[in-house]
């Protein structure tokens, strides 16, 4: 019915609009008691049970950054068959963002470009909401994590002790945490990637994680993810994979947005989309990011913990992320084109998959290589 129906409605309005009204009604049925027991029966996803050492998931898919960014929905999103999901990215500095429009569709590919600049209300603001859910004793039982961002005025020598600030900030709510050093829509911040800029950040944020485990010691233990960018070259991946083995971080988010557009054999039917500028998410990552999820997986082999996103769509899409070295997967574009059923599918058809290799969890694929098994 969403693909039919409701879908070719909302890809009338213009992307952000589109979003913005999408997640105003999910917002006020979050809001509402009976509506979240409602939209589990009808979204909620079967258990399909992992562990990342301190963090239980019932499932391994999860919401990415950039659609629910200031918590307004926060307890819808397991009713809607996520195993978890992640806010922000928030700044310490409430940002309008880049002037609109800045989210283009492209059906045709299955593609999203944004330029969207780190649009969020802040750090304090945020902090509120989550209070507020707490208080309303809404918050969800599957884990939540919190996206950290750079603000735009906050100059680049001045950004390991935005993200200490940002991490003390939101460590009483947080399960985990995703640094964010590599949106192409904030000047400069990709520097951050740099192989002594990145180190900076990290000696930072462990000095921070130390203080917090001791002035929370009666908290559980909460990793911390560095989120990269797809278009680095490969040298600096390496670099970059070594300062996060050299930290105390707990692994790698791959990927975020890349500023590369797909090659097309005809370069006149290339989509016009395609000329915005801003990070392209969607179906042209999938195999970007699968194959950066492998690198690394190899590269470490096996002992950082890597989530993957980049265009998952189905089922076959996450599980090539997880047989690749994912132990958690992200999707976001996908729910865009495939809807809010999306999550309950592609976690159904996890199951199918763990049943029909004769595995006895879905830890048991990371990093395996199986192959798809079509039941059918």
């Amino acid at each position: 019915m969403y693909q039919r129906l409701i879908r070719p409605l909302l890809f009338q309005l213009q992307a952000e609009t589109a979003h913005e009204q999408a997640l105003s009604m999910l917002s006020s049925a979050a809001k509402t008691r009976f509506a979240g027991p409602m939209l589990h029966n009808f979204f909620g996803s079967p258990l399909l049970e992992t562990s990342l050492k301190h963090i239980h998931f019932p499932n391994p898919l999860g919401l990415a950054a950039g659609m629910d960014k200031n918590a307004v929905a926060l307890p819808a999103w397991e009713n809607l068959g996520f195993g978890f999901c992640e806010i922000g990215g928030i700044t310490r500095h409430a940002q309008p963002g880049n002037p609109r429009p800045r989210m283009f569709r492209d059906p045709e590919t299955q593609a999203i470009i944004n330029r969207m600049g780190f649009n969020n209300d802040g750090l304090n603001a945020v902090v509120d909401r989550l209070i507020e859910w707490k208080t309303r004793n809404q918050w969800p039982s599957a884990p939540v994590a919190v996206n950290l961002g750079k603000s735009k005025i906050t100059p680049l020598e001045e950004a390991p002790s935005e993200y200490a600030q940002l991490l003390k900030a939101f460590w009483p709510y947080g399960d985990f945490f995703i640094v964010n050093v590599s949106s192409p829509n904030t000047p400069d911040l990709r520097k951050l990637q740099q192989t002594e800029a990145l180190r900076q950040v990290l000696q930072a944020l462990d000095q921070a994680q130390t203080e917090l485990e001791t002035t929370h010691s009666d908290l559980p233990k909460r990793p911390i993810f560095l989120k990269i960018d797809p278009d680095m070259p490969s040298e600096l991946l390496d670099e970059v994979i070594d300062v996060v083995q050299e930290s105390s971080l707990e692994g790698i988010v791959a990927t975020n947005t890349t500023v590369a557009r797909p090659e097309s054999e005809e370069p006149s039917k290339t989509p016009e989309v395609y000329a915005e500028t801003g990070g392209l998410s969607g179906y042209p990552l999938k195999e970007r990011s699968t194959h950066l999820i492998r690198h690394i997986y190899a590269r470490t082999k096996g002992k950082l913990t890597i989530i993957g996103v980049g265009g998952i769509f189905n089922a076959q899409d996450a599980w090539e992320k997880i047989c690749a070295g994912a132990s958690l997967v992200q999707a976001y574009s996908g729910m865009v084109y495939e809807g809010p059923g999306m999550a309950r599918a592609i976690v159904e058809g996890l199951c199918d998959q763990v049943e029909l290799h004769g595995l006895s969890s879905i830890g048991e694929a990371v990093g395996k290589e199986l192959d798809y098994i079509h039941s059918d």
